[in-house]
């Protein structure tokens, strides 16, 4: 029996936004993947702290955004991992608690481009699939010709979670730019006000 093939979204999610999902769907739907998880990290060693909102209120975001939605799911994995998180070591504790799963990362062609940066790079290059999507001004650098590295033709977004922090702490609407369910939690708990 062939293994389930689960891809990675790793992201800080704050907050999760309609860009993300369209991501998410489409790696899920269009590149042979069973499932993809949107893996929430608590702290990314490359990014600074600050405007982080709490973790599980971030996890409940994207689980409000998942919905009822076939073959997406959230994980809190790198929760109770010790802090900053690496992805070689995420990788290496799903590998180990789901033995039966096939895991491939997705990443867009900006991380793809300072991979070189990351913990153990060349294991992950050599132990995992990578499914690439673009983000504008990255062509993806010296790694999109690996043979462990595809390049998917998904929807370009210009979105980002900082603009959607700036909006709500400016009181303007982010109707359209994150999911409905989103929307109604962030207008109730005044996260980012």
């Amino acid at each position: 029996m062939a293994s389930r093939q689960v891809g990675l979204f790793f992201g800080s999610f704050n907050p999760v936004h309609v860009g993300h999902m369209i991501l998410a769907n489409f790696m899920a739907t269009r590149t042979g993947l069973d499932e993809v998880w949107l893996v929430v990290s608590p702290q990314n060693p490359l990014k600074k702290r600050g405007t982080l909102a709490r973790d599980h209120d971030r996890l409940h975001l994207v689980e409000l955004a998942i919905g009822d939605t076939p073959r997406l799911r959230a994980s809190r994995v790198e929760f109770d991992l010790p802090k900053p998180s690496y992805t070689i070591d995420t990788l290496a504790v799903l590998r180990d608690k789901y033995p039966e799963y096939d895991f491939s990362l997705i990443m867009g062609s900006d991380n793809l481009a300072s991979l070189h940066k990351w913990k153990n790079y060349e294991l992950i290059l050599r132990d995992f699939s990578i499914k690439v999507y673009p983000r504008p001004g990255y062509p993806g650098g010296e790694f999109l010709d690996h043979p462990n590295v595809a390049q998917y033709d998904a929807p370009l977004m210009h979105l980002s979670a900082t603009y959607i922090r700036e909006a709500v702490r400016e009181g303007y609407s982010i109707h359209y730019l994150v999911p409905p369910a989103v929307a109604a939690e962030l207008h109730k708990s005044g996260m980012y006000r």
